[in-house]
């Protein structure tokens, strides 16, 4: 096995892990999900509510397989960084802070995904 291809998915998993069991904890808790949303002032929550499953349980199990990995984690990247901006964009808090800056460094490692694909351990790779 090539360790280029090794990390390469190792890097998937940990980038998707993050979405994942975030989706599930949403999707455990629709009404809690939804009420955030809506007490961050942002529009239409459950919409929102809706989009964000879609990232986290579709794309990024789409992200871990390697399938059209270069599309979707340039979605799953605009997501984090439109989280980043909606939900922890609080410089005076310590907290928000680092999940914004968390956001920020899942965004590079997305974009890192966007420009060199998935690696050889995926379905694009298999598919080719």
């Amino acid at each position: 096995m090539n360790t280029t291809n090794f990390t390469t998915l190792i890097g998937r998993a940990l980038l998707a892990a993050i979405f994942i069991i975030s989706g599930f904890g949403k999707l455990a808790d629709p009404t809690g999900t939804i009420a955030f949303i809506s007490s961050t002032g942002a529009p239409l929550p459950e919409l929102g509510y809706a989009i964000a499953l879609l990232v986290e349980l579709g794309l990024a199990t789409a992200l871990l397989i390697g399938y059209r990995a270069r599309l979707v984690a340039l979605l799953i990247a605009l997501f984090t960084l439109v989280t980043a901006f909606m939900f922890h964009f609080d410089l005076n808090n310590q907290m928000q802070t680092i999940m914004f800056l968390k956001n920020l460094a899942i965004t590079g490692g997305l974009l890192q995904i966007a420009a060199h694909g998935a690696g050889g351990l995926s379905v694009d790779a298999y598919r080719r």
